[in-house]
């Protein structure tokens, strides 16, 4: 297994968790205005994002604790959820950015925007970055190999 390596297919139970856990993670952090939470925030994305679930704390709870004592499993394909993942981690650090450079409430909104996509995801099984990856490989700015199961029906899992 690569260093980098991303799983494929995805529990999109585990999925769900981890963004639920960002939603606590996140207002906890807009409610006290905490520089660290943001940091914290972001730091978690880009683990997720680079290593899927093996290191960080968030998703190893989700996918270790939380997700298998609910004993549910429906698999998706991993690509858009590692696509919203990316997506995470750029919003999650323009608020931290925008908080380090003075922009305090522009930093609020921003984590504002991400606490209402990660909300989606959690409460509604809207992954947001997921239906933007779609958008995106239907217009040929993703390849369709990156992701079969995205463009053939028939390889999607129920």
């Amino acid at each position: 297994m690569s260093l980098f390596a991303f799983p494929n297919p995805v529990n999109e139970y585990a999925a769900r968790v981890t963004a639920a856990l960002v939603v606590l993670v996140a207002v906890a952090t807009a409610l006290s205005g905490s520089v660290w939470g943001l940091a914290a925030i972001a730091a978690g994305f880009w683990l997720r994002l680079l290593f899927g679930p093996r290191i960080s704390p968030l998703a190893l709870l989700s996918v270790k604790v939380i997700t298998p004592w609910l004993g549910k499993v429906k698999l998706v394909a991993g690509p858009p959820k590692r696509f919203a993942q990316g997506m995470g981690a750029v919003v999650s650090t323009a608020a931290l950015v925008l908080f380090l450079s003075g922009a305090v409430p522009a930093s609020w909104a921003v984590l504002g925007i991400l606490i209402v996509a990660a909300s989606l995801e959690a409460f509604l099984a809207f992954c947001l970055g997921c239906v933007i990856f779609g958008w995106l490989q239907r217009r040929g700015l993703i390849p369709e190999d990156v992701c079969e199961a995205c463009n053939n029906i028939s390889l999607r899992r129920l």
